[in-house]
Formats: C-alpha cells, sequence, structure tokens
C-alpha cells in the first residue's frame, strides 16, 4: 500500500477531520499528509491567492510541494462556517496566515472555502478556493435579528 494510502488510513472519519489534518500538514510541510486529505479523483480543484486554477491530483501536489520548498505554511483555520449534507460539507472560513518579515512576524489573512466529499474511502476533501483578504475584509457581516419595537 502506498504511503499516501496508509496515512489516509489513517485520518480521521469526519470533514472536520480531514480539514484538521490539512492545516496540520500545511504547518508540517507534510506532502503526504496533506495529499491524503485529497480525493483521488481527476475533477479535484485548487486555487490559490491570486493563483491559476489547478485541477486533478498531480496539479495540486506540484503546487503544493513547490509552495513547502520554501518552508512550512503557518495558516491557522478561523471561524469556519459549514454547511452539512449526507456527502457533502462546504467550509467558508478565515486562513490566518503567519509571516516572518525583516521587521518581524506579520499576519495576513486569506478568505477560504473548502468543499469535502464522503467518498469510499471516506471524507476527503475536493476543492480547496482560497482569495486574499485583509483584516478589514476578514470580518463577517451577518444577517441582523428583526426586533419590532
Amino acid at each position: 500500500m502506498r504511503k499516501a494510502n496508509l496515512l489516509a488510513a489513517n485520518l480521521g472519519g469526519t470533514a472536520n477531520d480531514i480539514e484538521a489534518a490539512f492545516y496540520e500538514a500545511l504547518q508540517c510541510a507534510d506532502i503526504e499528509k496533506l495529499m491524503a486529505c485529497w480525493a483521488d479523483e481527476d475533477d479535484v480543484v485548487c486555487i490559490h491567492p491570486g493563483g491559476v486554477r489547478l485541477v486533478g491530483v498531480a496539479a495540486i501536489r506540484a503546487a503544493f510541494d513547490a509552495l513547502f520548498s520554501n518552508g512550512t505554511v503557518r495558516a491557522y483555520p478561523e471561524r469556519v462556517r459549514s454547511v452539512d449534507a449526507l456527502a457533502s460539507s462546504v467550509h467558508s472560513l478565515i486562513e490566518r496566515i503567519e509571516i516572518m518579515t525583516p521587521q518581524g512576524p506579520q499576519q495576513a489573512f486569506v478568505l477560504a472555502t473548502n468543499v469535502y466529499h464522503k467518498t469510499a474511502q471516506g471524507w476527503r476533501l475536493v476543492a480547496h478556493h482560497a482569495s486574499p483578504g485583509s483584516l478589514a475584509e476578514a470580518q463577517e457581516a451577518h444577517d441582523s435579528p428583526q426586533t419590532l419595537h
């Protein structure tokens, strides 16, 4: 059994477990663990902030390999909102990215959507779409309750 398959077999059983494993793999620059989070489908999609649409496991792996050549990605999911169904889960979240600059550590924010499907191997990531954001854009607008006086 391939190493990625062994890692996939060890991943948890929910979309939330896969999401936690995905961000842990980013923070450790662990390409095998990261790829084990993805469904083994031809049409999986990943869009990095300002990047092109990557389609397929090989293209996604190559992009993350290139990203990891610069070290770990200190991305932390925050304010996760999910819409769940029997075989799919869509997570909208804010990624807080820690970046080391000559002036010291700085934070950046990315607006992201992660889509998970329940496959024969369990829950797997089928789409990751991340857009650059700012602290102001990281704020949320909510429906405000209607109160009659």
